[in-house]
């Protein structure tokens, strides 16, 4: 493992434990805890689901691809945004997918795509309405959701996993994520992909995981948002003119201002007035598209 995933795993799982010290787990939500999707690892395989208590039948799912840079993060972490969520009238999918250096791609999207078919095969049983799947995703897993989309859209994009059947996006959310990789514009993101790719980094592996290359117009609505502290804050500058050019429906929001300018992945604290208008607005993007 290189010194900065050691970096990345220790400082940011002291600002997720800081932040979310208070949170309490909500009384209007119903929780199904550690759920075994896979057996490749038996930490991170693992999943949950939250429902609102109060909403019975089948609901909306919102497939929930948390960030850490490739390298750290799993459901735990992100339990408390995706209850919030849950609370805005969805059934939640909050999942850990194996990590690297331990396991380098494609492990992290093998997990993502088994955890995929799960919500199809498992409808019935958790109250997934399956004509109306949206996806989440922040940070790396802006980027790990945007690429997934492309491999279910872009029968030209041709992935080393197996695809979910009958599983498709009607939206996604994408929150300060990464769409482009080049070794010119990646800074310290080049390290982590040293510890994420089995090649450490070549030319070829950061063309087949950029998603802007493999955008087509069956990709699906994206809500896009950042803000001025986010360190990835440019990075739609590089994905909005490929949906443009797709004619995909998209929402781009900047969230802040230079005397708030908020910081990278602000939405996960939900105890911030900032985050609640996000999520809100990221889910009423969402129930545009259940007509």
């Amino acid at each position: 493992m290189s010194e900065y995933a050691e970096i990345i795993r220790k400082t940011f799982s002291m600002g997720d434990m800081e932040r979310d010290k208070n949170n309490q787990i909500p009384e209007d939500v119903v929780r199904y805890s550690d759920i075994r999707y896979a057996n490749h690892d038996e930490k991170w395989n693992l999943l949950d689901v939250y429902r609102p208590k109060n909403i019975k039948g089948k609901l909306p799912v919102i497939m929930s691809v948390h960030g850490g840079g490739w390298v750290y993060g799993d459901k735990d972490v992100y339990q408390w945004y995706c209850m919030n969520l849950a609370q805005r009238g969805f059934a939640v999918v909050n999942y850990s997918y194996r990590l690297a250096p331990e396991y380098q791609y494609p492990a992290s999207f093998e997990d993502t795509s088994t955890v995929a078919q799960w919500i199809i095969d498992h409808c019935d049983e958790y109250g997934f309405d399956t004509d109306y799947i949206y996806g989440v995703g922040d940070s790396a897993g802006g980027h790990m959701l945007s690429l997934f989309a492309c491999a279910l859209t872009n029968p030209d994009f041709h992935v080393p996993y197996t695809l979910p059947e009958g599983f498709s996006f009607k939206a996604i959310a994408l929150n300060c994520g990464v769409y482009e990789m080049k070794k010119e514009t990646l800074g310290d993101t080049e390290k982590l992909m040293y510890d994420y790719l089995p090649e450490h980094g070549t030319e070829n592996e950061y063309f087949n995981i950029s998603s802007v290359n493999f955008i087509t117009p069956a990709f699906p609505p994206s809500y896009i948002m950042t803000c001025p502290g986010d360190f990835l804050k440019d990075a739609p500058d590089v994905l909005i003119p490929v949906l443009k050019k797709n004619s995909v429906p998209f929402m781009y929001r900047v969230f802040g201002n230079q005397s708030n300018p908020l910081t990278h992945v602000f939405h996960c604290n939900i105890n911030l007035p900032e985050a609640k208008i996000c999520n809100d607005e990221e889910c009423n993007f969402f129930k545009e598209f259940l007509k």
